[in-house]
């Protein structure tokens, strides 16, 4: 038969702990000077068998988790301050790029998680941000053709108007091509 795998553990002793013991853990782990044997040994005292290893495994799990919490937040922070500095600018591109940045990150760093990840839930997310790149390419192609309609319409309006003067013209037409070029550009 296959080859079984071993299923791993995602919670330990501390967290079968009462919650207000764990919270003393949480306090006792974030003060360096205390080992995971002395915060085992503190435990012991207060009637929880909690061996120094599953500390260990605790505060490694927790420190994780609080790392991606903060490193979401500031990228968070980031993408606020980009869009306050520039409210019009398109930052849907932004938000995807942060989405497949943490995928990747969650693919690259799944050694242990990937028995939690559903890959079809995986596949579904990188399936929804590929339509979305898709759809936000539609949609700029999109604008970049009414974009070219609008601006021939204009120009052939306006030249009717200049035709006798050549030199205006092609001053004309030079102006409202670098316009169509800044507007379709990304910022």
């Amino acid at each position: 038969m296959g080859k079984q795998r071993k299923k791993t553990r995602i919670s330990g002793k501390v967290d079968e702990l009462p919650e207000e013991i764990r919270q003393q853990v949480d306090v006792m782990l974030v003060d360096t000077s205390n080992t995971y044997l002395s915060i085992s040994l503190k435990l012991k005292d207060m009637g929880y068998e909690v061996s120094k290893s599953s500390i260990g495994r605790y505060a490694l799990r927790t420190a994780s988790a609080t790392q991606r919490l903060l490193e979401a937040q500031a990228q968070t922070e980031q993408l606020v301050k980009v869009i306050q500095k520039n409210p019009d600018a398109d930052y849907t591109e932004a938000g995807i790029r942060m989405m497949v940045n943490g995928l990747i990150d969650k693919i690259a760093t799944a050694e242990e998680e990937f028995d939690t990840l559903p890959l079809d839930k995986a596949g579904r997310l990188l399936a929804s941000l590929s339509r979305t790149k898709v759809y936000k390419d539609r949609v700029k192609q999109d604008m970049q053709k009414k974009a070219d309609l609008a601006f021939s319409e204009m120009e052939d309006r306006i030249m009717k108007l200049i035709r006798q003067d050549p030199e205006a013209a092609a001053q004309l037409r030079t102006i409202l091509q670098e316009a169509k070029d800044r507007m379709m550009q990304d910022d």
